[in-house]
Protein backbone atom coordinates (compact mmCIF):
# COMPACT_ATOMS: atom_id res chain seq x y z
CA UNK A 1 0.00 0.00 0.00
CA UNK A 2 1.27 3.53 -0.95
CA UNK A 3 2.43 5.55 2.04
CA UNK A 4 0.33 8.61 0.94
CA UNK A 5 -2.85 6.97 1.14
CA UNK A 6 -2.28 4.91 4.38
CA UNK A 7 -1.36 8.43 5.69
CA UNK A 8 -5.10 9.58 4.12
CA UNK A 9 -6.59 6.34 5.26
CA UNK A 10 -4.99 7.54 9.09
CA UNK A 11 -6.36 10.98 9.28
CA UNK A 12 -9.68 9.99 7.69
CA UNK A 13 -10.22 7.41 10.76
CA UNK A 14 -8.81 9.28 13.48
CA UNK A 15 -11.17 11.90 12.20
CA UNK A 16 -14.27 9.72 12.82
CA UNK A 17 -12.68 8.60 15.69
CA UNK A 18 -12.61 12.40 16.88
CA UNK A 19 -16.46 13.43 15.68
CA UNK A 20 -17.35 10.08 17.78
CA UNK A 21 -16.07 10.88 20.99
CA UNK A 22 -17.31 14.75 20.41
CA UNK A 23 -20.55 13.53 20.27
CA UNK A 24 -20.40 10.54 22.70
CA UNK A 25 -18.93 12.96 25.28
CA UNK A 26 -21.44 15.52 25.00
CA UNK A 27 -24.42 12.12 25.08
CA UNK A 28 -22.30 11.69 28.20
CA UNK A 29 -22.19 15.24 29.36
CA UNK A 30 -26.28 15.63 28.81
CA UNK A 31 -27.08 12.34 31.13
CA UNK A 32 -24.51 13.51 34.01
CA UNK A 33 -22.76 10.00 33.49
CA UNK A 34 -18.98 9.36 33.11
CA UNK A 35 -17.10 11.33 30.84
CA UNK A 36 -14.48 11.26 28.36
CA UNK A 37 -11.29 13.11 29.58
CA UNK A 38 -9.83 16.29 27.75
CA UNK A 39 -6.60 14.38 27.78
CA UNK A 40 -8.43 11.58 25.44
CA UNK A 41 -9.94 14.23 23.37
CA UNK A 42 -6.42 16.20 22.86
CA UNK A 43 -4.61 12.95 22.18
CA UNK A 44 -7.05 12.29 19.67
CA UNK A 45 -7.13 15.38 17.79
CA UNK A 46 -3.10 15.31 18.07
CA UNK A 47 -2.83 12.08 16.45
CA UNK A 48 -4.62 13.48 12.79
CA UNK A 49 -8.13 13.57 14.51
CA UNK A 50 -8.20 17.25 14.75
CA UNK A 51 -10.77 17.73 11.46
CA UNK A 52 -13.20 15.41 13.41
CA UNK A 53 -13.25 17.01 16.54
CA UNK A 54 -13.27 20.31 15.42
CA UNK A 55 -15.94 18.93 13.58
CA UNK A 56 -17.76 17.52 16.64
CA UNK A 57 -17.56 20.73 18.72
CA UNK A 58 -19.43 22.75 15.78
CA UNK A 59 -22.24 19.87 14.97
CA UNK A 60 -22.58 19.14 18.88
CA UNK A 61 -21.96 22.68 20.47
CA UNK A 62 -19.25 20.98 22.84
CA UNK A 63 -16.40 22.54 24.06
CA UNK A 64 -17.38 25.64 22.34
CA UNK A 65 -17.02 27.89 26.02
CA UNK A 66 -13.56 26.49 26.31
CA UNK A 67 -10.69 29.04 24.47
CA UNK A 68 -8.28 26.20 24.59
CA UNK A 69 -11.09 24.34 22.59
CA UNK A 70 -11.97 27.16 20.49
CA UNK A 71 -8.44 28.18 19.70
CA UNK A 72 -6.69 24.11 19.62
CA UNK A 73 -8.93 22.35 17.64
CA UNK A 74 -9.25 24.61 14.63
CA UNK A 75 -5.26 24.85 14.67
CA UNK A 76 -4.45 21.58 14.82
CA UNK A 77 -7.44 20.68 12.44
CA UNK A 78 -5.06 23.25 10.01
CA UNK A 79 -1.61 22.27 10.89
CA UNK A 80 -2.95 18.80 10.25
CA UNK A 81 -4.14 19.52 6.82
CA UNK A 82 -1.60 21.71 5.41
CA UNK A 83 0.96 18.52 6.53
CA UNK A 84 -1.45 16.28 4.26
CA UNK A 85 -1.54 18.49 1.23
CA UNK A 86 2.04 18.66 1.84
CA UNK A 87 2.75 14.83 1.89
CA UNK A 88 0.63 14.08 -0.73
CA UNK A 89 1.95 16.60 -3.40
Amino acid sequence: MDSKLLLLMVYVIMSLIGLFIMGEDKKRAKKHQYRISERTLWLVALFGGAIGTTAGMQIYRHKTKHLAFQIGFPFLAGVELILLIKVWW
